[in-house]
């Protein structure tokens, strides 16, 4: 044997199975949180027939629940909206899923089309309303699981998002459509 193999170096990685971490059955980090969404949203038969549209309020369905986490399935008829707000303790990761959606904070407003993603910490403050002429489908994965949604008027929350602003991630390879970028 060569002396300067890989597996001289190395050494052989079946004789250290210690050292391999088994995949977890739940998502304990934020890019998993990510990847989590993201993997509800590209397996369609797994929401695409509970979806309902509601013109008196939005409509929502608890799709999954896990240790520390749950993942929400929304619908929006146009005009919808959340009203000003933030998710408590809570942390969250937004996906986009079929047409569009305008998120509001204190820097603006942003168009969210199918694919875009937003990550937020807690405390932090927004709007989303569907102002497009279409219905639109999101997804939302709060952990801890949603406690409390304190509603705030416009002008407070304005100036209440935090610093720590939401940062959007590149839509999933399952729809290269109208990711957001921060």
């Amino acid at each position: 044997m060569n002396s300067d193999s890989d597996l001289q170096i190395a050494g052989d990685i079946l004789e250290v199975p210690h050292l391999l971490q088994a995949p977890r059955e739940h998502p304990a980090t934020v890019a998993e949180f990510v990847g989590l969404a993201r993997s509800i949203a590209a397996d369609r038969d797994r929401w695409r027939d509970l979806v309902r549209y509601d013109a008196t309020t939005r409509w929502y369905h608890r799709l999954a629940v896990g240790p520390g986490y749950e993942v929400w399935l929304l619908s929006w008829v146009p005009g919808q909206g959340t009203g000003p707000h933030d998710h408590g303790p809570s942390s969250g990761v937004l996906t986009v899923l079929e047409g569009t959606l305008t998120e509001r904070t204190g820097r603006g407003a942003r168009a969210l089309e199918a694919g875009a993603q937003r990550v937020f910490a807690p405390g932090y403050a927004h709007e989303v309303v569907n102002d497009a002429l279409g219905p639109a489908v999101s997804l939302h994965v709060y952990f801890p699981g949603l406690t409390e949604m304190p509603l705030h008027d416009a002008a407070r929350c304005a100036g209440a998002e935090r610093e720590s602003s939401a940062p959007s991630v590149p839509s999933a390879p399952y729809e290269a459509v109208g990711a957001v970028n921060a």
